[in-house]
């Protein structure tokens, strides 16, 4: 049969727009371009599949254990991750039980300066590596992008890095996370007095980039000032205040012409009590008349007549030279403190490199770990883009400031943040200590519980908080029945992990079932064993997730019908193969 002329001009113009494609990609573009190079941790994920395993014997729970029964829970307080393993496979799996939900993202990645900092397929990178910028971008690219599926609509990533690589990041972030969404990049001084080592200059700070998820959406916060700048407040019954900007308009727009209705007397009596009224005339006749004139020209207000008589409490009068002005009180906006914008510069003196590294030693009596990051420098950061409660996620942990950061901070504030740490285990730098089990996690046992400063004798009182303990296992890729079966029984940990449901409160063997203070999880293994299940959660009260074992994508709807509003079903392992089909394409 003949193709119609129609048939024939769509698939004309179908091949016009895969030409016109083709054509493009040739063409260079503004940004980046490098050698993608393969790397053995990624390659390594067409053939087996990232999960999770506990390490039991470390978890550390410090919270009253309070009587748990499978008819109600106390109310917990957070749990906080430590994941031990490669931070691609650590992310791949967080894409699964995480997507969306991080509010926080910090890392301080290897600088690449060709001093033994950066590894790539299991060798340090040197300056003479012609590859050097290249397997650097394809390190960052990869995990970047699986980090961003993280992060919330609100959720903003710091980043600290050094001349290196910083003019290849920003880049790199543009394109991974759009120019739009770059809120700073902050030089950030770890070193007042300068490295006399650097040719020309004497380096003294480092940078921190900052980006978001969506500009619209985040938020950055204030810092609240410093005791001796409160002296420059003053208070009145509704909070701290201080002076304003002038309640007369300015720009091209202030002119009477422009906004003739907020043209109009305002009026102040002996006592100081600021009115207006609806035919501009006083209450009385002592009362003073001030109008919105500069440099004898009419102008207008900023506030209308309503605003006036709703927040006069938030203006201020003022005699001067002139006569009378009237000016806004600039409130706080944060608790009722008054705050401050942070500034483009970041400096404080506990910023100082030689911070983080006395603070090991003390923790440890010898330096275990190169370049620790400053303790209040990650406190500020996550400060700035938290409220009390949030996810903070450092998926390149190194010594495990981050989690101290958020430890401290609870306790400061009475704050319920949350930590997740991610971290292979190598060799710090040949220091023959190990990353994870040497420095991070006893770190943050010190932190926990307490510990006695090795250097100063003093002693440090434990924070608090729970952890649980994880490395990354695997499963074959291979899509067999048998494979399946196999990922659907090792997949416990990370359903448990992305509901946030850790107490075991039933075990048949053909499902589980665990808890948290807000919901349940099952897990059925053996879809004949769907009728014992429902007859367990029965008389229970509260929400389910539950997930089913099936070879195809199977939900079983139709067995849990008279209790439907009470469950939600997903297929596994399916619903996490579908995350991994799209990462490991």
């Amino acid at each position: 049969m003949r193709k119609s002329n129609k048939q024939s001009e769509i698939e004309k113009l179908k091949a016009e727009v895969e030409r016109l494609k083709k054509e493009l990609k040739k063409r260079k573009k503004y940004g980046l371009v490098w050698e993608d190079k393969p790397e053995d941790v990624v390659e390594m994920c067409k053939e087996k599949l990232p999960i999770l395993k506990e390490v039991k014997s470390k978890e550390i729970i410090t919270d009253p254990k309070e009587k748990q029964t499978f008819y109600g829970a106390g109310k917990e307080k957070p749990v906080n991750l430590l994941i031990e393993g490669d931070n691609y496979h650590t992310l791949s799996v967080l894409n699964y039980t995480h997507q969306k939900k991080v509010d926080v993202i910090y890392i301080d990645p290897p600088y690449n300066t060709g001093n033994k900092d950066f590894i790539f397929n299991d060798r340090y990178v040197d300056k003479e590596d012609a590859y050097r910028h290249s397997k650097w971008l394809s390190f960052m690219e990869k995990r970047l992008r699986l980090a961003r599926n993280l992060l919330k609509d609100t959720g903003v990533i710091f980043i600290s890095i050094d001349d290196n690589e910083v003019a290849q990041l920003k880049l790199l972030m543009d394109e991974i996370f759009g120019e739009k969404n770059f809120i700073a990049c902050l030089p950030t001084v770890m070193n007042l007095k300068g490295n006399q080592d650097q040719f020309g200059f004497a380096g003294t700070h480092e940078y921190t980039l900052v980006y978001c998820r969506n500009q619209q959406k985040a938020k950055i916060g204030e810092f609240l000032i410093d005791e001796e700048d409160l002296e420059n407040w003053d208070q009145d019954e509704y909070g701290y205040f201080k002076k304003g900007a002038n309640l007369k308009a300015t720009g091209v727009n202030a002119p009477r012409e422009k906004r003739p209705n907020l043209y109009f007397p305002i009026f102040i009596t002996n006592e100081g009590e600021i009115y207006t009224t609806t035919d501009n005339k006083p209450r009385n006749k002592n009362d003073i008349k001030v109008l919105p004139i500069t440099d004898n020209k009419e102008m207008s207000w900023r506030w209308s007549k309503e605003k006036i008589e709703k927040e006069k409490h938030n203006l201020l009068v003022e005699k001067n030279k002139s006569g009378i002005a009237i000016y806004k009180k600039q409130r706080p906006k944060l608790g009722g403190l008054p705050t401050k914008k942070p500034k483009t510069l970041f400096y404080k003196p506990e910023y100082s490199s030689g911070s983080g590294t006395e603070l090991l030693k003390n923790m440890f009596g010898e330096k275990r770990f190169n370049n620790p990051k400053p303790l209040q420098l990650i406190k500020d950061l996550i400060f700035l883009a938290t409220g009390k409660k949030g996810l903070v996620l450092d998926f390149m942990a190194g010594s495990g400031t981050t989690g101290h950061a958020v430890l401290e901070l609870n306790k400061e504030d009475g704050g319920e943040r949350k930590f997740i740490l991610c971290s292979d285990n190598q060799d710090n730098n040949g220091g023959g200590f190990k990353i994870v089990t040497d420095v991070c996690y006893p770190r943050i046992e010190k932190v926990i519980h307490g510990y006695i400063g090795k250097k100063d004798k003093k002693r440090y009182a434990g924070l608090g908080g729970n952890l649980k303990y994880f490395k990354t296992d695997f499963v074959d890729a291979e899509p067999t029945d048998k494979n399946k079966i196999k990922l659907t029984k090792k997949a416990t940990e990370m359903l448990c992990i992305k509901e946030g449901t850790f107490n075991l409160v039933q075990d048949r063997g053909s499902f589980k079932i665990f808890k948290n203070s807000k919901h349940y999880t099952g897990i059925i293994f053996d879809q004949s064993a769907i009728p014992e299940f429902k007859k367990a959660i029965k008389d229970v009260k509260g929400r389910f997730s539950v997930y089913i074992f099936s070879l195809g994508d199977e939900t079983f709807e139709d067995e849990f019908q008279d209790i439907k509003q009470k469950v939600k079903l997903s297929p596994i392992p399916e619903v996490i193969l579908r995350v991994y089909r799209r990462i490991f394409k």
